[in-house]
């Protein structure tokens, strides 16, 4: 049996609207791999570039990427935040290799083409030639005009102080492609107090980038790989919960409140439960509830394609997909807070992002059970996933045991890939 190379196969096993059983195809074909950076990170949406807090001052700048193209997030001179391609338009050479800096122009190493902070192209050396016996040679022809030779530049939304960024100019509005209802958890958590940067992790994860949307949009496993959540009550599938999901499913926001720790019938008789397990350090579990909350102790968003907005009580922060072949992604976390925050947040804050990252007390585990998903997945390419936990339905609940987020997220991957 021999599947299509480039398109989501419609076979046997695919039943209804062909969205609960996922074949391993879709985690290990590198055509439909290509497919996905066209049609989802650099059409059509709008992916995340970072927080305005990591360029605070003019000429400052952050290099990032979009899918596999590498891009610089930088404020100008007039305060203005733009995103431009990391390309130069010379001889197409990747100029910029810092992760941030300040500059007042960009200049490519390779023949000095510079440009301004907008993406200009300002200098060319040698561009009216050079002088030899009198007379001039070389240089640019005469219709040369350095207006058409910029960066490209890339449409840029902010809000909130957060910054999207599309490289399709008919994208549509920001607040449209979010949605009213996870524009909501949004605006939630960035609510307009200026934002204020503790820190980053990155990591290498050897598998599909859906995995972490998939990862995110799944409350089936909290209560059930992770310890640390069960243990202590932070998520677990006894909690009070919600699930909700943009109109086309694509993005979804988890929400639960955090109940007692100990045992509780059902949800503790899992070996993840550990019954006896102590801190030596208690202050992990200093939890401090925040007006802002409005009740919810955690609110796990996933903007697709790019982005997961995490608020685990109060530990908050960016964590950004970054596609990397079909079997590998890079994974940049931004831990933040806010401005006002007093001396004593801010280290709770840090201390509780030891939770999170490649080494944190739950996310280490995430990243090991994506690594041998995508090992099986390469291993038998023309299997497939189960994702029927809840029915064959997508929609909104509110309670945790189901899969409803992952089927509409592929529902929706169908329908962009299949177009």
């Amino acid at each position: 049996m021999t599947p299509a190379s480039t398109v989501f196969p419609r076979e046997p096993h695919w039943e209804g609207d062909g969205t609960h059983r996922i074949p391993f195809l879709a985690y290990t074909d590198p055509q439909l791999y290509q497919r996905e950076l066209e049609r989802f990170f650099y059409k059509g949406h709008w992916c995340y570039v970072g927080l305005e807090a990591e360029v605070p001052n003019p000429g400052d700048f952050k290099r990032t990427v979009i899918g596999e193209r590498s891009v610089i997030l930088v404020r100008d001179a007039d305060g203005a935040v733009n995103v431009v391609e990391n390309v130069c338009a010379h001889r197409g050479m990747r100029f910029c290799r810092e992760r941030h800096g300040n500059r007042k122009e960009f200049v490519c190493p390779y023949h000095q083409w510079s440009y301004t902070l907008k993406g200009d192209l300002q200098g060319v050396p040698f561009r009216r030639g050079v002088k030899q016996d009198g007379k001039a040679v070389g240089g640019m022809p005469a219709d040369f005009k350095t207006s058409e030779h910029g960066l490209t530049k890339l449409k840029v939304a902010t809000r909130g102080g957060v910054v999207f960024a599309s490289f399709d100019p008919e994208v549509e509005p920001f607040e449209e492609f979010m949605g009213p209802t996870i524009l909501g958890y949004f605006d939630r958590l960035f609510n307009g107090r200026p934002l204020k940067i503790l820190g980053y992790n990155r990591q290498r994860i050897p598998g599909n980038w859906k995995l972490m949307q998939e990862n995110i949009k799944d409350p089936y496993h909290p209560g059930l790989l992770h310890t640390w959540f069960v243990t202590f009550g932070l998520w677990r599938a006894d909690n009070k919960s919600a699930l909700r999901m943009d109109e086309k499913h694509r993005h979804a926001a988890m929400i639960s409140t955090r109940g007692a720790a100990g045992n509780a019938e059902q949800v503790t008789q899992v070996a993840s439960f550990k019954a006896n397990m102590q801190l030596n350090d208690p202050s992990f579990l200093d939890i401090v509830p925040e007006p802002w909350w409005g009740g919810p102790t955690a609110v796990m968003t996933t903007i697709f394609p790019s982005v997961i907005l995490q608020q685990q009580v109060n530990s908050v922060s960016t964590r950004h997909i970054q596609p990397n072949g079909h079997g590998t992604f890079d994974f940049v976390w931004t831990h933040f807070g806010f401005e006002d925050d007093s001396d004593e947040m801010t280290r709770r804050r840090l201390r509780q992002a030891n939770l999170f990252g490649p080494a944190g007390f739950v996310s280490a585990d995430d990243g090991e059970v994506i690594e041998f998903s995508q090992q099986a997945f390469e291993s038998k390419p023309f299997h497939r996933t189960l994702a029927e936990l809840g029915g064959h339905e997508v929609g909104d609940t509110e309670h945790m045991v189901t899969e409803t987020l992952i089927r509409g997220m592929y529902r929706y991957w169908r329908d962009v890939m299949e177009a």
